[in-house]
C-alpha cells in the first residue's frame, strides 16, 4: 500500500510539472483515485517541500508555485537523455550561458541511471559542434526564460523595444512562440496595441515586465511559427537593396540559399529574381556568392561599390 502510494505521489508531481495549473477532477481522472484522495496526496507533497497553491470552488485546481528553493523535478527517461545533451551542446547566441550549462549537466549526470547514462554518452560522442568567433548580438538567458514562461502562460507583458533607427518604445503584447535563427533570438508575439502580429528580436528587448494578465492562446497565421518569423524577416525593410535576376530556375536557387526560400520568386523558365537585400553589406555579397550562376543585378549604389571593391581585392590576391 505504502508503494502505491508513493508510486501515486511522484505520478502526481510529474502531472503537476507539465501543465501550469491542473483542475482537480483532472488529477483524480489521470490517477484514478478520488478527489479527496489527490487532496491528501497534495498535502504530502507540501509536507515534501512543494509549493502546491491550490484554488476553492468550482473550476479549482492546483499549480506548482515558485517558492525559495528550486524543488526536485521528475523527468521521464527521453526528457532526461534530451536535456542532458542540450546542455552538453549549450544554447547559442546566449551571453555566459557555457559555464552555467556545464555546472548543470555535471549535477545532471551525476544522478542518471546507468541505464541513460550510456544513451547520453553516445549522443554525445556521435555529436560534434564547430565554435566560431561570433561578434554578432548576444541574448541575455534570463530574458529568454521570462519570455518563454509568458509564452507558455499566455501571459502578457511589457517591454522597451529598440528598432534600427530610433529610440526604444513600449511595448504591450501577447508572446507566442521563440524562434531561433543562428545566433538571433526572436520573439513571435500579437501586439496589443496594433492588433497584429509582431516579430521582434531579443536583443533589442529590455524592462520586461510580466502583466499578471493571461489569454487564450492564439493560433499563428498559417500554424507554423518558424514559417511566419522567416517570411517576415524576408520582407522587413532593409538598409541596402539588391536584387538579382538570375538565370536558373527558382528550385535550384532555393537549394543554394538556405533561408531566403521566400525572397526567391519565379520569373519564367529558367529565371528567377532573389531579393538579397540586408542590413549588412556583407551578407549581401555573401548571398549573391552562393547564386553559383549568372545573374544580374539592381541595387543601391553603396551594394555595388562593396561589391567592386570586394571584387577588386580578390583579384589582386589572385595576380
Amino acid at each position: 500500500m505504502a508503494t502505491d502510494t508513493t508510486a501515486r505521489t511522484l505520478r502526481l508531481l510529474s502531472l503537476l510539472q507539465t501543465r501550469r495549473e491542473w483542475p482537480g477532477l483532472d488529477l483524480a481522472d489521470r490517477l484514478g483515485v478520488t478527489v479527496r484522495t489527490v487532496r491528501r496526496d497534495i498535502d504530502r507533497l507540501r509536507e515534501l517541500g512543494y509549493p502546491v497553491d491550490s484554488a476553492r470552488g468550482h473550476g479549482g485546481g492546483y499549480r506548482l508555485a515558485s517558492g525559495t528553493d528550486l524543488p526536485p523535478l521528475l523527468l521521464e527517461d527521453d526528457e532526461a537523455v534530451a536535456v542532458a545533451v542540450a546542455l552538453r551542446t549549450a544554447a547559442g547566441g546566449l551571453t555566459g550561458i557555457e559555464e552555467t550549462a556545464l555546472r548543470a549537466l555535471a549535477k545532471l549526470e551525476q544522478v542518471l541511471p546507468r541505464r541513460l547514462r550510456g544513451r547520453v554518452t553516445a549522443l554525445q560522442r556521435a555529436v560534434a559542434g564547430i565554435t566560431w568567433e561570433d561578434r554578432g548580438p548576444r541574448t541575455d538567458p534570463a530574458l529568454l526564460a521570462a519570455l518563454a514562461v509568458a509564452c507558455r502562460d499566455h501571459e502578457t507583458v511589457t517591454f522597451d523595444y529598440t528598432v534600427r533607427n530610433g529610440p526604444p518604445a513600449a511595448r504591450r503584447v501577447e508572446p507566442c512562440h521563440l524562434v531561433a535563427s543562428g545566433s538571433l533570438w526572436y520573439l513571435l508575439a500579437h501586439d496589443v496595441a496594433r492588433d497584429d502580429w509582431r516579430v521582434f528580436r531579443l536583443d533589442r528587448i529590455s524592462a520586461v515586465a510580466a502583466t499578471g494578465r493571461r489569454g487564450m492562446a492564439r493560433p499563428v497565421p498559417g500554424g507554423d511559427p518558424a514559417a511566419f518569423v522567416a517570411h517576415r524577416l524576408s520582407t522587413a525593410p532593409t538598409r541596402y537593396r539588391a536584387v538579382a535576376t538570375v538565370q536558373a530556375c527558382a528550385d535550384h536557387v532555393r537549394a543554394r540559399t538556405r533561408g531566403l526560400a521566400g525572397r526567391v520568386r519565379p520569373m519564367g523558365e529558367g529565371t528567377c529574381l532573389v531579393d538579397a537585400s540586408d542590413d549588412s553589406l556583407t551578407r549581401v555579397a555573401q548571398t549573391l556568392a552562393t547564386l553559383g550562376t549568372d545573374y544580374t543585378l539592381d541595387a543601391d549604389p553603396q551594394v555595388v561599390r562593396h561589391l567592386r571593391d570586394t571584387a577588386q581585392r580578390l583579384l589582386r590576391a589572385t595576380g
